[in-house]
């Protein structure tokens, strides 16, 4: 799978001289209203944010920056707990499994307790950081991301309406700190029962316990499915599947997607599938840490041939849930769900004719969430409809690149999450032969919230906008068609026509008619190469700071012509340079708010005993660090995950401690490997009268990454010592 490559803009595209994007003003989180479930899929959980739960804990954000917890948090808030600390739900509906999107700092397993109506249950939640801290270095412009991972449970019982539950930080809880995003609430069937004349691949020797591999059973059920076109059953357990299967004119169905589980990274893989295959109602689980873009690593890699369905699947942990080649002509992919994949949610990689994707959800995608690529042969025909889609980190809610006659209408897209939008419709090939967009492209009645997010490598900060129509290698030759689609709390602009490859090429025969535009941190309609839209029936409001930002680059003109019944967005921006965000936008898209160290990945030049660097970013201050004693120097560095504006440094000792001073000097990298100084070494004293605490505060702003800390004294003891290391912007 090829990486997403933004090539730069010239700077002159994109900034006048000095006019860098840098942090910006903050602004309140533009909420959806009510109405914005028109669009997306029917699902069969409710969501709610755990910022607005009771809490006790620290609420996060609202920020923007790529790399940051609450960036690509949903609603970019969530809430970070400590010990001790819980966030507490009511209850939506008739309850009995929650689904719970939370982080922990890297390297760390464990638990969290979950509470119900104030009883403690005897099963706790699961977390882990094994699937999270995804570094895709080959990948311009990209930080660390994919901070989040999704842990399901049961509850054991089922609760009404009005319940409270709650997920609290208890003594055995050590993975913290815990940063809580949102929760799914969901009541479960219980597992299906086996339907008749179907084949058992228990029957045929299936391990329900997941001990034994189970592949070689899968497949012999299989086998003897198929001459009748009959069902394989999968029933309520575990199952290991080591190898891949080849499922042709079977139906697969399980118990249930929260019973029958098969944990498979690579479960089917070829070239051209025979076709008339059924997958229905089961999950599959992997165990993929990394994104390998040379290993297959997904659940369906290549073909599932003609008139196929996979509906109602849970799919989580996956390099990719479906890469399609080949013949996947008529296929239906509906009623799944996607989960914590290191790359895209679903491409369909050329070929594909009349394939429905529909009614999906997917949440924390590494890439595209759905794609449909037009390499080797044109996508046509196909598909992309009430899918519902929530932070993708690296790329598009939804991309079209190349392709003839094809479909993207009402879904609900929200929070993308750097070198991406909302809907990208592009003629960026990524390799040959591509076939370019050609007939009708339609894209209707989607639901855009929070989309948009910053291109580092167009230019210097470039933004994409909610809805992007580029001519990255290829002009626009197609109809495109961008129908009554509705972008709210756009961080930076709507609309953005724009040839991604910097050559000026046409972006031409583009319709806009009808929707709405609540609200845009920039412009409502940016052009930015050669080309022509007509804009009828577009309703703004909340513009931040013009209409229309209007500069063809690096010749030619854009005409934007205006039909009737428009409003809100007569204003046209004044020259080329390039601004900030105004209040019209979503929330801040610049430099986080709190302490930036928490959580992070620290390091330390030595540790005494169990005394690691880890403690000192975890929020509690009666853990510490210790480093070797009787040498010196030694170090504390913490990696913030991006360059962020370090203004001032709080440093603390546990509360008990007698009174010391230890030497100690701050300096400061882009690159972790050349630092310079950003305060001298001096004597930083720890009162106890005064909280045990050492205020550094730097003479200016200084965008690091990097900050270490270097000691070579202590009064009070032969090391360097830190409880907690907090670092601020402001």
């Amino acid at each position: 799978m090829p990486p997403r490559k933004y090539p730069h803009l010239a700077a002159a595209l994109a900034m006048a001289a000095g006019a860098g994007l840098t942090a910006l003003p903050a602004q309140a989180v533009a909420q959806a209203p009510a109405a914005i479930q028109a669009a997306g899929a029917t699902l069969p959980f409710t969501i709610l944010e755990a910022e607005s739960a009771a809490t006790n804990g620290s609420r996060i954000g609202p920020s923007y920056a790529q790399g940051t917890l609450a960036a690509e948090a949903s609603n970019r808030q969530a809430v970070t707990l400590n010990g001790g600390q819980f966030v507490e739900f009511t209850a939506p509906g008739t309850t009995n499994a929650i689904n719970v999107a939370y982080s922990v700092p890297d390297g760390r397993t464990g638990t969290l307790s979950v509470y119900v109506n104030g009883q403690k249950l005897s099963r706790s939640l699961a977390v882990t950081a094994k699937y999270s801290y995804l570094d895709t270095s080959w990948i311009p412009g990209s930080r660390t991301h994919k901070l989040y991972d999704h842990s399901r449970l049961l509850l054991g019982q089922t609760v009404a309406a009005g319940a409270k539950i709650r997920l609290q930080v208890d003594g055995e809880n050590t993975a913290g700190p815990y940063t809580i995003d949102d929760v799914e609430f969901e009541n479960v069937a219980g597992p299906a029962g086996q339907p008749a004349g179907s084949i058992s691949i228990t029957d045929r020797g299936a391990d329900p316990n997941g001990t034994n591999d189970s592949t070689g059973a899968i497949q012999s059920a299989i086998d003897s499915a198929r001459g009748s076109g009959g069902t394989v059953w999968i029933p309520a357990g575990r199952f290991r599947v080591g190898g891949t299967i080849n499922p042709d004119g079977v139906t697969l169905r399980g118990a249930g997607r929260w019973h029958s589980t098969l944990l498979s990274h690579h479960l089917i893989d070829r070239p051209n599938g025979g076709g008339n295959l059924r997958l229905h109602d089961f999950a599959v689980i992997g165990e993929v840490t990394e994104r390998n873009d040379q290993s297959p690593d997904n659940f369906v890699n290549g073909s599932l041939g003609p008139n196929s369905v996979v509906s109602g699947l849970w799919l989580q942990h996956l390099k990719v849930g479906l890469w399609l080649t080949g013949n996947n002509d008529n296929l239906v992919v509906e009623n799944n769900r996607f989960y914590d994949m290191t790359a895209d949610g679903l491409n369909l990689n050329g070929t594909a004719y009349n394939v429905q994707v529909r009614n999906n959800f997917l949440r924390n995608q590494g890439d595209d969430a759905l794609a449909a690529w037009s390499l080797h042969a044109a996508n046509r025909n196909s598909t992309f409809a009430n899918n519902t889609i929530v932070q993708p980190n690296l790329a598009n809610g939804i991309a079209i690149y190349g392709g003839t006659d094809l479909t993207v209408r009402d879904n609900l897209i929200s929070d993308t999450n750097a070198l991406g939008g909302g809907i990208a419709i592009s003629n960026q090939s990524f390799g040959s032969p591509f076939f370019p967009l050609a007939g009708t492209i339609n894209v209707a009645g989607n639901t855009l919230i929070r989309t948009g997010a910053m291109n580092p490598n167009w230019g210097q900060n470039h933004p994409h906008g909610a809805i992007r129509v580029d001519a990255y290698d290829t002009q626009i030759n197609a109809q495109v068609r961008l129908t009554n689609n509705r972008l709210v709390a756009s961080p930076w602009s709507a609309y953005q026509f724009v040839d991604g490859g910097g050559a000026g090429r046409r972006v031409q025969n583009i319709t806009v008619d009808g929707g709405s535009i609540e609200g845009a941190g920039t412009f409502a309609f940016q052009a930015e190469t050669a080309g022509a839209a007509t804009i009828s029936n577009v309703v703004a409001s909340g513009i931040g700071r013009a209409g229309v930002y209007n500069c063809a680059y690096p010749s030619g003109t854009f005409a934007l012509n205006r039909g009737s019944g428009n409003s809100g967005w007569d204003s046209t921006w004044s020259g080329c340079n390039w601004v900030e965000p105004g209040s019209g936008g979503g929330t801040d898209p610049g430099q986080p708010t709190g302490n930036l160290a928490a959580g992070k990945q620290v390091s330390a030049s030595s540790v005494n005993q169990n005394y690691v660097a880890g403690n000192t970013v975890d929020g509690n201050a009666g853990s510490y660090w210790e480093s070797a004693n009787n040498s010196w120097p030694q170090s504390l560095t913490v990696d913030l995950g991006g360059n962020l504006n370090v203004k001032r440094l709080v440093l603390k000792l546990p509360p008990g401690w007698g009174s010391r001073t230890q030497t100690i000097a701050v300096l400061g990298s882009t690159n972790n490997s050349s630092y310079s100084q950003l305060a001298g070494a001096a004597g930083r004293t720890f009162d106890p009268g005064s909280g045990n605490a050492a205020t550094i505060t730097l003479p200016a702003a200084v965008s690091t990454r990097w900050v270490r800390l270097t000691f070579t004294g202590n009064t009070g003891w032969p090391a360097g010592q830190l409880s907690e290391y907090e670092i601020y912007g402001s």
